[in-house]
């Protein structure tokens, strides 16, 4: 089958950047003023999450740096639902694969999957929190600010998301998802942060947003009677400075890489235009992708394919690395099962590309309008088809690094990396 050629295409963000971070974790905590609220020799637990926030690791050493200045004793606590296979020792290997170490940081890491129930919200909704979290003077949340994979809201995913799902663990993970689907994500999300606020010694938040680079461009340390309110202004940036697919239209969508650490989802439905359905995107919603491959998983992800049923297509290798367990698990806790489901796969990315190419609809597979991205964080350069040419050209956002070439495979069939 005669495959699309395809060129190298750089997109130009307005993309605004920190310069120096741990100057300016410091600066927003300082601000706050906590000297008369943090006592000489009191703990305090700082989260660490799932996701890949660029620099976290030197984001939560500046804040433990901070805290110790105030005379506290600050520790980590991994907060991720059910991420590292539900396990405590799993998911501290995730935070440590961040290169959040104690070694790096200079404080401890006390991870657990024991919960304490702290309240009930709606009458009948257990609120559960971290044990350890729950035996410490003080509770900072840290957390980036962005759009959530599922849900719409004034609040989507950040500092609330973390107070619920992070710091909920696996069982608290579970009841809310539930939860969600009777009474609404931001009614839940709203009730049990709030529950949390007020019986669980927050400190201050510490809200992060990227641009479309996935650099940081915003840091805030947020009061715990802010949160909502800077959440909702946190938000509206992050929607604006997400990076995205060039065009609204595509046949065929090749991701090179998915996993937990690229997104809740394996993959941004933001991105991929599939937030509120599997395969296809909702009416007024962009991009419409009738068609995505997956190669393989991130090694972050430590064999998490949450997510993976989004796709048609994807690489035999990436079956061979899921761990089924894990993957299970984290898409039950959410109450997303479709996620775990496996598509369609073939040994060879050539064969893949044949299939998936057949399914585009009434296009010849060499005209066809195909992308490909490494993941759908990382969207500066991507390669796209001989198809868009002309938008390209049109396109002032828009500049060709490399004219279009055909598809080059190594001798086992599969697509030579970038």
């Amino acid at each position: 089958m005669p495959f699309p050629r395809m060129m190298k295409v750089r997109q130009h963000f307005e993309a605004p950047e920190i310069g120096d971070i741990p100057a300016t974790v410091k600066e927003r905590i300082e601000a706050l003023d906590l000297s008369r609220k943090v006592g000489r020799g009191d703990s305090v637990a700082v989260t660490v999450g799932s996701r890949g926030i660029n620099n976290i690791a030197v984001i939560t050493r500046a804040m433990v740096e901070a805290l110790k200045e105030l005379g506290a004793e600050p520790f980590i606590v991994p907060a991720m639902g059910s991420h590292g296979g539900g396990t405590a020792e799993g998911q501290r290997e995730i935070v440590e694969s961040y290169g959040v170490t104690e070694e790096f940081t200079g404080c401890p890491i006390r991870s657990t999957m024991e919960v304490v129930q702290v309240g009930t919200v709606e009458g009948e909704v257990p609120v559960y929190f971290d044990k350890y979290a729950s035996e410490a003077d003080h509770v900072v949340v840290a957390g980036r600010v962005k759009p959530h994979t599922g849900f719409v809201g004034e609040i989507e995913s950040g500092l609330h998301k973390m107070m619920l799902i992070g710091l909920g663990k696996h069982r608290g993970a579970a009841v809310y998802h539930q939860a969600i689907v009777q009474y609404s994500f931001d009614r839940i999300v709203r009730a049990v942060g709030q529950e949390v606020i007020d019986k669980c010694r927050v400190l201050f938040g510490l809200a992060i947003v990227e641009n479309q680079y996935d650099r940081t461009a915003e840091i805030d340390a947020v009061p715990p009677d802010r949160f909502v309110e800077r959440e909702k202004e946190l938000l509206v940036l992050a929607k604006q400075w997400m990076p995205r697919l060039p065009f609204d239209h595509v046949d065929l969508l090749i991701v090179d890489e998915m996993g937990k650490n690229i997104s809740g989802s394996g993959m941004d439905t933001n991105v991929v235009g599939r937030k509120y359905y599997d395969h296809c995107a909702a009416a007024k919603e962009f991009p419409k992708v009738t068609r995505i491959f997956v190669r393989g998983l991130t090694e972050e992800t430590h064999g998490n394919a949450a997510g993976i049923g989004m796709a048609e297509y994807c690489h035999q290798r990436l079956v061979d690395a899921m761990d089924v367990n894990a993957t299970v698990i984290n898409c039950m806790t959410g109450n997303a099962p479709s996620g775990a489901s496996v598509p369609v796969h073939f040994p060879t990315d050539r064969e893949c590309l044949d299939q998936a190419l057949t399914t585009v609809g009434f296009v010849e597979p060499a005209r066809a309008k195909v992308l490909r991205i490494r993941d759908t964080l990382h969207l500066g350069e991507l390669l796209v088809s001989e198809a868009y040419a002309r938008e390209v050209e049109a396109r002032p956002d828009l500049s060709v690094l490399e004219k279009p070439a055909d598809m080059t495979f190594d001798e086992r069939d599969d697509l030579l990396e970038w």
